[in-house]
């Protein structure tokens, strides 16, 4: 009798302990992404809330906010309103956090990573873990990486193989100044604009091109607004990030904390999944439908490459000083070895 008394108070005693935590949590928790479902970006983000929910039987409930709208639309103040408490989660972009984080730029070097392979490489090396040390220390808790993909490049005008062929060409860009150094180098106007002002822009003809993932492409059908030309170049590629403001993380008892980290992983390993579908050699499915709207993909050779590379490579080299040489080398290390 004495043992099962013992032992219900224990289980009453547990049971407030759990309505104690719930209590403290939020009813809601806020994940901002510049982009929701059908977009793979939206869509890990969306499993990611899915997954949490489940497997806290409800203690935590997130809700993707798709538009950067938690920041008014612009896109590079996310990393510094989930800082400040604004943003309780993000399934953030390396380029939108850049501004911020000079370190996350090592992703928008142009033509360091030639595959999907060498991506991998990177964030699964000593470097992905450097970075999340970095962004630990500025508040926010990185979890999982995940993908928003290859940025590659379309517009209304002509199909581009050579440098010379984007000379004047008004190409929209993120607001990053590695960007606009780039499309400079190579000829080309860059003009800074969230991506909620882009497509009516492309629509009026205000910008010319943009670059993006091809999911992008397909999904906000942007052969409508003009783009015919395609060029496979792969010369970024923006991983993202899933991550918790610190104060919010703290509040989270262990057993959730890996609950909503292993959730994160395997959203992050999903939207990697849905972003490169289609794209592959073995898989080129996406870029058959895309050509089948009448719009020309360009593949460019080797040769042809290296003169982009060769081109945009001064910006390289000042930027890789700028990220930090150590940094970038571990990263060239990486790319290298993947590709023995």
């Amino acid at each position: 009798m004495k043992l099962m008394k013992t032992l219900g108070l224990g289980l009453l005693a547990a049971l407030f302990a759990g309505q104690a935590i719930a209590q403290n949590y939020k009813a809601e928790y806020k994940i901002s992404t510049v982009v929701g479902a059908p977009f793979p970006w939206g869509l890990s983000a969306e499993r990611w809330a899915q997954l949490v929910k489940e497997r806290t039987n409800g203690r935590i409930n997130m809700k993707v906010y798709p538009g950067a709208q938690l920041v008014g639309g612009d896109q590079t103040k996310e990393f510094t309103a989930m800082r400040q408490g604004v943003i309780d989660m993000a399934v953030g972009s390396t380029i939108n956090w850049s501004p911020q984080v000079a370190e996350l730029n090592l992703f928008s070097l142009p033509f360091l990573m030639p595959d999907h392979k060498a991506i991998d490489a990177i964030t699964g090396s000593e470097v992905g873990k450097k970075l999340f040390e970095i962004i630990a220390s500025k508040d926010v808790v990185p979890l999982a990486w995940g993908e928003n993909g290859f940025r590659e490049l379309s517009n209304s005008k002509r199909d581009v193989r050579t440098p010379a062929d984007l000379k004047g060409l008004k190409i929209r860009v993120v607001g990053s100044p590695l960007f606009n150094e780039t499309f400079t180098a190579l000829g080309a106007n860059p003009t800074q604009m969230s991506w909620a002002d882009a497509q009516p822009a492309l629509s009026t003809g205000a910008v010319d091109g943009q670059e993006n993932p091809l999911s992008i492409f397909t999904v906000a059908k942007l052969h409508t607004v003009g783009q015919k030309h395609v060029v496979l170049w792969g010369y970024v590629a923006d991983p993202l990030i899933f991550s918790v403001n610190k104060q919010v993380w703290s509040t989270f008892s262990p057993e959730d904390q890996k609950i909503v980290q292993q959730a994160a992983i395997e959203a992050g390993q999903y939207g990697k999944e849905v972003a490169r579908k289609g794209i592959t050699k073995d898989d080129p499915s996406t870029l058959k439908e895309i050509e089948a709207l009448g719009v020309t993909i360009t593949r460019l050779s080797d040769a042809e490459l290296k003169a982009f590379r060769e081109a945009t490579r001064p910006v390289y080299d000042k930027w890789k000083t700028r990220i930090g040489a150590e940094l970038v080398n571990g990263a060239e290390k990486a790319v290298a070895e993947s590709r023995s």
